[in-house]
């Protein structure tokens, strides 16, 4: 994604070197399936799945046809928007399983200027951020020009999630947004961290984060320099708002999804259908409506998808522990259905 997480998920970025993830391609002629048959349907919030639908009519430049019975429901009740959603649109199977990993817009502490923990320069771009060279030797060069200081683990989370916000002593805060990177390919450092035995093998996001903090200087630094990839933030003001996708609109937590935009188009909805979590501590499934407002250079792929959870560490300790097998549906409004 371009706006709030150029690198992906952050979990299924960290752990993107320990398993491979099957891209399947959907039929052309996929059997549409009635929306009550979806597994979850009966358990799914209907109202606020009609009001995602709502939106994604809204957002859109140039919204379809069928977006002006949509836009008219929003007095509907749980079995009104049921029925609505059943009668004007059908589920299109996405062949093969994939994978669901989730992610968040974080949090961190920071400060004006460098001090013995907060020594991380949040750099701008630069005027010609194509040639930047890799991470080691960006980090090697000084930073007149910082934006702010933070924890060197932190900064490489937020580099992994590609937007946050910043929180300063005097209450101040602000968003640090994902302003270009230095065009070096994301490389997982969880894979390389596990088979040094580092952390274990089904290790968490937050176990990352908790070894790179406990071993902070130049072993820390080894390890967060497996990746090349570095990338370069603007200030701006927090409203407090959720963060905008690639797609240009304001995320939804728990509904939008970062999806590959070569096999997803933006606005897209549709249906998540993910359990057997590989993590502890995970929830037990997914299954809602969602729509495809995000991006991201790691999510590849027509079956799999990245769902937006929210602001702060209690969606981040949810999003570091989303890691699992999906079945994914594309949802399709029928143009003849009745009215």
């Amino acid at each position: 994604m371009k706006r709030l997480r150029s690198a992906g998920a952050l979990v299924g970025l960290m752990l993107a070197g320990c398993v491979s993830v099957p891209q399947p391609v959907t039929p052309p002629s996929a059997p549409l399936v009635p929306m009550a048959q979806l597994a979850g349907w009966a358990s799914e919030d209907h109202v606020g799945a009609l009001a995602l639908v709502r939106q994604v009519c809204r957002d859109q430049p140039d919204p379809p046809s069928w977006c002006v019975a949509a836009i008219a429901t929003s007095g509907l009740r749980e079995a009104g928007a049921e029925a609505f959603l059943e009668r004007r649109f059908r589920a299109a199977p996405i062949g093969g399983e994939g994978l669901l990993t989730a992610y968040f817009a974080p949090t961190y502490d920071a400060r004006r200027a460098e001090d013995a923990t907060f020594n991380a320069p949040v750099r701008p771009r630069p005027s010609d951020p194509a040639a930047a060279p890799d991470r080691a030797t960006i980090e090697s060069g000084p930073a007149p020009d910082a934006l702010a200081w933070m924890r060197p683990e932190d900064l490489f989370f937020l580099q992994v999630q590609g937007s946050g916000t910043l929180k300063f002593p005097d209450g101040d805060r602000a968003r640090a947004v994902f302003a270009g990177s230095n065009g070096r390919p994301f490389v997982a450092i969880a894979g390389p961290m596990a088979a040094r035995g580092l952390i274990a093998a089904r290790a968490t996001a937050s176990d990352v984060h908790d070894w790179l903090a406990a071993h902070r200087g130049p072993d820390a630094d080894l390890v967060m320099r497996l990746d090349p990839r570095y990338v370069f933030f603007r200030l701006e003001p927090d409203d407090g708002r959720e963060p905008r996708g690639s797609s240009g609109a304001v995320l939804v937590p728990g509904r939008s999804v970062a999806v590959d935009p070569t096999t997803h188009p933006a606005f897209e909805l549709l249906w998540i259908d993910a359990d057997a979590p590989t993590l502890p501590s995970a929830r037990p499934r997914y299954q809602r409506l969602v729509a495809a407002m995000d991006s991201g250079a790691a999510i590849k792929g027509e079956s799999r998808a990245d769902l937006y959870l929210g602001r702060g560490a209690t969606a981040g300790m949810e999003a570091g522990a989303v890691r699992h097998r999906l079945r994914f549906y594309r949802i399709v409004p029928l143009a003849d259905a009745a009215p």
